[in-house]
Parts: C-alpha cells; sequence; structure tokens
C-alpha cells in the first residue's frame, strides 16, 4: 500500500511466496478461467487484475492483447511476478483493496476487473467499502469476474466464508448485472472440502454511471 502498511487479506501470502509461486505457476490461465473468458470484452481492452499474485493471469491476458494493470500488494509476489512475466502490456502497482488508493487518481476506466481468490479476504465492512470503488473504476459495459472460495483456512491466512448470493446482492446495489454464478470443485489443485463459486458481473448504466 502506498501507506507502506500491508492489506489485513494478504496474511500469510509473503511467508509462503516461494511456494505459492510454484503452486500458482502450476495452473493454466485458460484452464482456471475457462468459464469467464468468453464474457469478456475483446481485446485491446484494458484488464485490471487486482491480487495478481505471481503475475499468472496478467500475462494470460498480455498474450491475448490485453493491456493489464496489474495490482499486488505482497512485495515478496510482485517481485517475482516482474521477473517470470516481463511484458510491456502489464503495468505492476503496489496497491490493494478495499481502497485501492493509488488506483483512485489515475482517473482510468478499465474494461475488465479480475478477483481470482481475492474477495474473501475481505471482512463484510470491507467488502462494502471495496465493491463501489471496483464499479467507479468500469466502464459501462465492462465485466468484472471473481472467485469465492469455500473449505478449510490455510493457517495463518484471513479468509471469510462469504457467498455467491451476497456477493451478487451487493454488486447489484452498485449498477452490476449477474451473468454468470456457478459452482465447482477444486479440480486443479484437488484439496480435500475446497469448492470455488465463480462470479462475473456486467456493468450496466444507471445515474452517475459514466460512459467514460
Amino acid at each position: 500500500m502506498t501507506d507502506g502498511s500491508a492489506p489485513r487479506g494478504t496474511a500469510g501470502y509473503a511467508a509462503e511466496a516461494e511456494r505459492l509461486v510454484a503452486q500458482y505457476e502450476s495452473i493454466a490461465f485458460a484452464e482456471i478461467h475457462a468459464a469467464i473468458l468468453p464474457l469478456l470484452p475483446a481485446p485491446p481492452a484494458h484488464g485490471l487484475d487486482i491480487g495478481a499474485g505471481t503475475g499468472r493471469d496478467a500475462a494470460g491476458f498480455a498474450a491475448l492483447g490485453y493491456r493489464v494493470t496489474a495490482v499486488e500488494p505482497t512485495l515478496e509476489l510482485r517481485r517475482q511476478a516482474v521477473l517470470l512475466h516481463p511484458s510491456p502490456l502489464i503495468d505492476w502497482v503496489d496497491d490493494g483493496l478495499p481502497d485501492l488508493a493509488a488506483l483512485s487518481g489515475r482517473g482510468d476506466s478499465v474494461d475488465v476487473v479480475m478477483l481470482t481468490a481475492v474477495w474473501m479476504h475481505l471482512d463484510e465492512a470491507e467488502r462494502r467499502r471495496a465493491m463501489p470503488r471496483l464499479v467507479a473504476l468500469m466502464r459501462v459495459g465492462g465485466v468484472m469476474a471473481l472467485s469465492l472460495r469455500h473449505g478449510p483456512v490455510p493457517e495463518g491466512r484471513r479468509m471469510f466464508d462469504v457467498s455467491a448470493a451476497e456477493t451478487i446482492d451487493l454488486a447489484r446495489v452498485h449498477g452490476l448485472r449477474c451473468v454468470l454464478s456457478r459452482t465447482d470443485e477444486d479440480a486443479q489443485l484437488g484439496r480435500p472440502g475446497v469448492t470455488w463459486d465463480r462470479v462475473a458481473f456486467v456493468r450496466e448504466a444507471g445515474p452517475g454511471a459514466s460512459r467514460a
């Protein structure tokens, strides 16, 4: 974060950075996002990858021709990502939810917002604070996609069991229409008891909505 403190939701990630690099990079971008990719605006477009981790998804989008702003507050992961996935199409930013302080002054509007395994690290108050900030960054017609983990919480992590229904209701209040909601097993890593909700939204025009 810009004030030098890490968001609470990143707890546990710095200490496990090396192991997580191997784990995240073992999963193919096109495989994990197979349900989401057909819903996204076609490249060239501007994508915002929040909680970008090792850069796997940012690199996947860049390879398709998207310009990507990759937000990752954990220094250890961000350093690895820059080395693993050098690309002129990826702009790395030290920032994080719920406030996204570094992005708020940029004035950019994005076509795609990705929150892969991020949203459930925020408590209820943080989620309510974060949603309007995210929507404000999106163009009308832009797509937000997120995944929610359910099951045992890894030791040292800060994680909440956030339902798809709650997320859809909160998004609707801020002008997002749900276009996908599905539950998947933990197919890529096969962790016992772990499932994932994958949810996607389109930003609709409404009072105060920007068409930039």
